[in-house]
């Protein structure tokens, strides 16, 4: 459920932008930091109204810059997703008082769980199923938990899934309990195939959980390499590779029109694929991937200072 009602639009498209990207980048979802937040004057000249925000908490940001960027984005009539990294969350009253303070002074109702990126917890959590497990979440309206399309070697170090899935086995039974929506916010890569073999994959084992599919949005190759690398994205990081051995591409932006593409193609055709939505990481900066969006996602991807309310 939304902070405040999605306005409503007639979907058009411009001259050369994809009836399959429009459909497929409607309700996107877009990553910040409160210190890149910090650098938009005002998100509804960049975003469509009622758009859901993660706000990504890297280990050693204070609790009292999360909330505040929670705040001013909900003032904005944005959903507000933060993000509860639980290895650096201390213990159980840690925990209660960052949902107390995110509920009461900024209205988030919606949150996304993840073990998050330090290699040992810093206190009682080192998983996500742990936080769920405390039944502090339980008025959440929409509870998002991460998904691998290739893999994830923290929780695999043999580099197979058994772990993964095992959680995600976990997570679906959670799913079918709670009154909450589920979805797979996943880590971004750089090639349709792999993407949808993982999802095609997770369905035939009983995974129904909708994915939201993390895509990197335009930036300078060199970032996306460091980013990937770092993240751990394996298969399709060959793609940048491949790029930056091309001396006529090596100086242009990446963006992410052939992988989108793809994708929306593939959901077009098959209207019950289990990717609903697209997660952008602007890499690149939230102007830039904002930009993009705007360009190829047709009136759906129009700001809120922009759209006037059609009946």
């Amino acid at each position: 459920m939304s902070l405040l009602p999605f306005m409503k639009r007639k979907e058009s498209t411009l001259p050369g932008v994809s009836p399959d990207v429009v459909a497929f980048l409607k309700d996107y979802s877009i990553e910040v930091m409160p210190r890149t937040a910090e650098k938009v004057d005002d998100f509804k000249d960049l975003l469509p109204a009622g758009t859901r925000v993660y706000i990504a908490h890297i280990d050693g940001t204070p609790i009292d810059d999360m909330v505040a960027t929670a705040k001013r984005l909900a003032s904005d009539g944005f959903q507000v997703m933060p993000h509860f990294p639980a290895r650096i969350i201390q213990d159980r009253a840690t925990l209660a008082d960052w949902i107390d303070r995110y509920q009461s002074e900024a209205g988030v109702n919606q949150a996304l769980l993840l073990a998050g990126g330090v290699s040992e917890p810093k206190g009682d959590f080192h998983s996500s199923m742990q936080l769920l497990e405390t039944g502090l979440f339980g008025d959440f309206a929409r509870l998002h938990v991460a998904g691998h399309p290739e893999g994830n070697r923290d929780i695999d170090k043999d580099g197979s899934d058994k772990n993964v899935m095992e959680a995600l086995h976990w997570k679906q039974r959670f799913s079918d309990t709670t009154d909450a929506k589920m979805a797979l916010a996943t880590q971004f890569a750089f090639e349709a195939a792999p993407i949808i073999q993982w999802a095609d994959a997770l369905r035939d084992a009983g995974i129904t959980i909708p994915i939201h599919i993390g895509i990197a949005g335009p930036a300078k190759l060199q970032t996306l390499i460091k980013f990937a690398i770092a993240c751990g994205v394996g298969p399709s990081l060959k793609v940048l590779q491949k790029r930056a051995m091309d001396v006529t591409k090596l100086v242009l932006p990446y963006t992410p029109t052939d992988v989108v593409a793809d994708l929306a193609a593939h959901k077009a055709a098959n209207p019950d694929f289990n990717i609903t939505n697209v997660h952008f990481f602007p890499l690149g900066g939230i102007k830039t991937n904002a930009n993009w969006a705007i360009e190829n996602g047709g009136s759906f991807a129009t700001p809120a200072n922009q759209t006037k309310e059609v009946s």
